[in-house]
């Protein structure tokens, strides 16, 4: 499973939240006309057409089921990649009006998979239907003896799904990652309370502590009565 904070973060304050798989917004990604022809090196455009601009992130989903964080788009427009990096050496993300554009600059093997896009609303995690992108399948040939050929490449998309179905292991990561993001901000905010609380304890009680005095009379101290 992807580690990226982001996306931990992500999907964690979306399934930690009841009502998670009510209604739909209306999301549908629109990808140019010879995704099924695509070549290494080739750049990948993608378009997620929604009906807010609340923001929202793309991620994507590996032949194993795994999703990755790709970028998050705020509503001013601005993206944040894996790493809260504010470029990405791989990708390109913006947003005008409803509309959360994904470019892949130049698409490797590693790219391959279904990519979705993610939106948050109203406690509510929503995911558009997946859009699958895969090299063409490519055949090689034993070199001498004769035999099964080897095959790979759009077999692997067969397990594109229409949205993210979480399995029993994903599930319980979530709800350890609800504790780190949830809790603990929590009690390192009142950790923090309580220092300055205490430090403000300590500094009254030196304002206000009585401070020793001496009886004088003429040039020698005389003690105090």
């Amino acid at each position: 499973m992807d580690t990226s904070p982001a996306l931990l973060l992500l999907l964690a304050l979306g399934f930690c939240c009841p009502g998670i798989y009510g209604q739909k917004l209306e999301m549908k990604v629109r990808s140019p006309k010879d995704i099924g022809q695509l070549r290494v090196g080739q750049r990948l455009e993608l378009e997620c057409l929604t009906d807010r601009s609340h923001g929202a992130s793309w991620i994507r989903q590996d032949s194993t089921g795994t999703l990755h964080f790709i970028a998050f788009i705020n509503s001013l427009s601005r993206p944040t990649f894996e790493g809260g990096q504010r470029t990405s050496t791989r990708f390109e993300a913006s947003k005008d009006s409803t509309i959360y554009r994904l470019a892949v600059k130049s698409f490797t093997p590693r790219d391959q998979g279904c990519y979705f896009c993610v939106m948050n609303l109203n406690q509510m995690l929503h995911f558009s239907p997946g859009q699958r992108a895969f090299l063409p399948a490519t055949t090689v040939l034993a070199p001498s003896t004769p035999g099964p050929t080897a095959q790979g490449g759009t077999t692997e998309g067969d397990s594109c799904l229409e949205t993210p179905d979480p399995d029993s292991r994903m599930q319980e990561d979530l709800d350890s990652f609800c504790l780190v993001f949830l809790w603990l901000p929590s009690a390192g905010l009142c950790l923090l309370l309580l220092q300055l609380l205490a430090t403000t304890i300590v500094l009254h009680q030196l304002k206000v502590a009585p401070t020793p005095s001496r009886c004088t009379s003429g040039l020698k101290p005389q003690p105090c009565s």
